[in-house]
């Protein structure tokens, strides 16, 4: 979430005309977040998210982004719900570009968990899955291994001079991981953003998940080695594996965890991290001028990374 396009008050009011959700009584822009544009509207009926997809976004994706969240809504997972307007529509159009207005997911995110929330955390990850089973809808991740190669290309110059060296580190780690690259495990949809600021709490309890703008089809525990690298590395970038044992056990309570895809838990975690160390220098290097957002430091994922290569789970699987 961030501010690339700036509507005013008359702009949005305008907007919810078409809409059974009141009348606007205050906006709030939402700089937390990099990848689209998302005002708190707070009307006369409640709390709602307006969302601009901003250009990172391909607008073909969007069904599939409504249908999910939609449906895991009718299976009672708590998440933002997209709400249709007058002409029975969950997409419009704002200063040409495409936006939604959902529901409000109350709580926030916390910064450290207990080792009790990240089991809770396991266990609706797994009822997450569980509920989009069966769903006939799909999108590719594209963001995946072959694109981290394309990425790293991208950014090589320029990440050189922030970084020296660093094309070259990356490159020797993705030709590893392209060989050594799981195949055969279960899939089905991810939420594949399972960051601290996308789960939520209320009052210390569980109170849902938000932003499913990476949902697609991947890896089911791909999605937990997002959310183990995002959860429970400590501020010397190391990982706490009570921390990442308690959301394996309360994933497996949910959704038993076959050995084959527990083997490939390092060399996904290891391609997770290379993922958002990429997306980040490339949101670094490339900042959009006059967006109000928070750009987040690249480096924290480079250090997961180096971790990453010394231990002796990932080294095991490419010796």
């Amino acid at each position: 979430m961030a501010i690339y396009t700036q509507l005013s008050f008359s702009e949005v009011s305008n907007i919810i005309n078409d809409y059974s959700i009141g009348i606007l009584k205050q906006l709030k822009g939402i700089k937390e977040g990099i990848e689209n544009t998302n005002y708190l509207l707070i009307t006369t009926k409640g709390k709602y998210i307006l969302t601009i997809f901003e250009k990172r976004v391909n607008i073909k994706d969007l069904p599939f982004f409504m249908n999910l969240m939609n449906h895991l809504n009718s299976k009672k997972i708590i998440c933002p719900n997209p709400i249709n307007n007058k002409f029975k529509k969950n997409i419009f159009e704002i200063k040409n570009k495409k936006a939604c207005i959902s529901s409000f997911v109350f709580g926030k995110g916390k910064n450290t968990h207990t080792l009790k929330e990240c089991e809770i955390i396991g266990k609706n990850i797994a009822k997450l899955h569980l509920a989009s089973r069966g769903l006939k809808i799909k999108r590719k991740n594209n963001l995946s291994l072959n694109s981290w190669m394309t990425l790293n290309e991208l950014i090589k110059n320029k990440g050189n001079k922030k970084i020296p060296g660093i094309h070259s580190f990356i490159l020797q780690i993705l030709i590893t991981i392209k060989k050594y690259w799981p195949k055969n495990i279960p899939t089905g949809i991810i939420h594949g953003d399972l960051f601290p600021d996308n789960i939520f709490f209320k009052k210390n309890k569980f109170n849902g998940f938000i932003d499913f703008y990476f949902s697609c089809n991947d890896f089911l525990i791909y999605d937990l080695a997002i959310c183990i690298n995002a959860v429970c590395f400590d501020n010397r970038h190391k990982l706490i594996e009570l921390k990442k044992n308690a959301i394996l056990k309360g994933y497996s309570k949910i959704r038993k965890l076959s050995q084959k895809e527990l083997q490939s838990l390092p060399i996904l975690s290891m391609g997770a991290a290379i993922r958002f160390f990429l997306t980040r220098l490339y949101d670094q290097i490339n900042q959009q001028k006059n967006a109000v957002v928070k750009i987040k430091n690249p480096k924290e994922y480079l250090n997961k990374i180096k971790f990453y290569e010394q231990t002796q789970s990932y080294q095991r699987l490419i010796s």
